[in-house]
C-alpha cells in the first residue's frame, strides 16, 4: 500500500489535499507501525514523501510525544518550503486537537525556539489566529504571541508575522494600532513589519 500511495502523491506537484487524504489513509492501515513509517517518510527523497511524513507526524502527535519531537528537531531543518507548510499545518492539528489553551506552554516553546522554521510554523499555521479556539474570545494575546517575533533576522518570518498581525487587523483594528504604537519604527527590521500590517 505504502508504495502505491507514495508513486500517487508523487504525480501531484501542487497543494495539500491529496497529502491530508494520503495521511488519513495511512493512519488507518494497520499493517504498519504509523509512527515508523511517518519518520521514514520525512527522510525520502520526494518532497512528496516528506510532506506525508510531516502531516502523518501532526496526526499522530497529540497522543505521542515522539512525533512531536520529531517534527520540532528534525522536520523544521527541511529545506524544501512545502514540508516547511506542512509542518505549519501538523503543528496546528496538534494544537486543535490538544486544545490550543491546553497548548499554550508547547506554543510558547515554539515561539520562543531559536530556529526561524518553528516560530514561522506557529504563526502560519494558526492563520487566521483570531479565528481558533481560545484566541477569538483572546485577540490581545495572540497579538502580544505574533508580534514577539518582529525583529527576528528570518525575513521569511517577520513576513508571516506581518501578515498575520494583517489578517487579525481587519477585525481587531483597535488592538493591532494599540501594539503597533509601541513599536520602535528606527529599527528597519520592525518597520519592515510594520509596513505589511499597515498596508
Amino acid at each position: 500500500m505504502l508504495s502505491s500511495l507514495i508513486a500517487s502523491i508523487k504525480k501531484v506537484e501542487h497543494g495539500f489535499k491529496h497529502i491530508l487524504e494520503a495521511g488519513d489513509q495511512l493512519l488507518k492501515d494497520k499493517s504498519h507501525d504509523p509512527l515508523e513509517t511517518a519518520i521514514k517518510l520525512t527522510t525520502g527523497d520526494s518532497y512528496q514523501e516528506r510532506m506525508l511524513g510531516t502531516w502523518l507526524l501532526g496526526l499522530l502527535s497529540p497522543g505521542n510525544r515522539r512525533a512531536l519531537i520529531q517534527l520540532k528537531t528534525k522536520v523544521v531543518k527541511d529545506e524544501n518550503w512545502r514540508v516547511q507548510e506542512m509542518l505549519a499545518k501538523a503543528f496546528d492539528h496538534y494544537c486543535s486537537i490538544t486544545g490550543y489553551e491546553k497548548a499554550l506552554l508547547e506554543i510558547r516553546r515554539w515561539l520562543d525556539d531559536p530556529q526561524p522554521n518553528l516560530n514561522r510554523a506557529v504563526v502560519e499555521g494558526f492563520r487566521i489566529w483570531t479565528s481558533r479556539p481560545y484566541f477569538k474570545e483572546h485577540p490581545e494575546i495572540a497579538i502580544k504571541m505574533i508580534s514577539q517575533l518582529k525583529s527576528k533576522e528570518s525575513e521569511y518570518l517577520r513576513r508571516s508575522v506581518g501578515n498575520a498581525l494583517r489578517d487579525i487587523r481587519k477585525k481587531h483594528g483597535a488592538l493591532v494600532e494599540e501594539e503597533l504604537s509601541t513599536w520602535d519604527l528606527e529599527q528597519p527590521r520592525i518597520a519592515f513589519v510594520y509596513k505589511l500590517v499597515a498596508k
